[in-house]
């Protein structure tokens, strides 16, 4: 059942600015609940109460906080890395496309720091791979549909060491978040236990790095 509470969450999830602002309490739940009810009645079908609204925003804004209090205490301690001349391939998954990625990693030398990301979606593949690469991996990926590709791009690196990024709730929503207000734009996004990978724009690096060792540097 559709409810006012559930309302609240799903408009303002659908705006990360107006979530960051209510998680940490900044904003006039009166006057939010007076630019959201429209909306929740056209959802409804019926009148709702301005106090029932304010209600539901206090109740959520303690959730946001709650859910923060892990990403706030965990150990931000890590090592940044930057490559550049990146570029990332979207290609339409296919039966010969899996029988071809057996054999992908032998098209770079990551002796030489070489980067070879491969996502696999349920639908699509994408793989980031560095430029240098790219006429390679044009003819290896012959014959398969391939639906976007993107140049000029940058891995960046976020080494962890120490805490759990990965069972702490928050943390890759914080460092999402960061990035988010400085206006960039992410491609990719690669983890493993201890480490997580961003693939942007290679014109934003310089402000994402700046951006993420300002996180690092404040949390130690």
């Amino acid at each position: 059942m559709v409810t006012v509470s559930h309302l609240v969450k799903k408009i303002v999830k659908e705006k990360p600015f107006l979530q960051e602002a209510l998680s940490q309490k900044i904003i006039s739940y009166g006057n939010l609940a007076e630019q959201v009810i429209p909306k929740i009645e056209a959802e409804l079908e019926k009148k709702v109460k301005h106090s029932a609204v304010v209600m539901a925003l206090r109740r959520y804004a303690d959730e946001l906080e709650n859910d923060q209090q892990g990403a706030k205490s965990f150990d931000y301690n890590a090592e940044l890395v930057m490559k550049t001349n990146i570029c990332d391939f979207n290609v339409l998954k296919s039966k010969s496309l899996l029988v071809k990625l057996k054999s992908i990693y032998s098209l770079v030398d990551f002796s030489k720091g070489d980067v070879l990301n491969v996502i696999l979606g349920n639908y699509e593949v994408s793989i980031a791979i560095s430029e240098k690469y790219k006429e390679k991996l044009v003819k290896f990926l012959k014959g398969e549909k391939i639906l976007n590709k993107e140049f000029g791009l940058t891995a960046l690196s976020i080494n962890f060491k120490a805490g759990d990024f990965m069972h702490t709730p928050g943390v890759i929503f914080t460092i999402i978040r960061k990035l988010a207000w400085e206006n960039i734009n992410l491609f990719e996004i690669v983890s493993t236990k201890t480490e997580l990978t961003l693939i942007l724009r290679q014109k934003d690096s310089v402000k994402a790095y700046e951006s993420l060792q300002e996180l690092i540097s404040g949390n130690k």
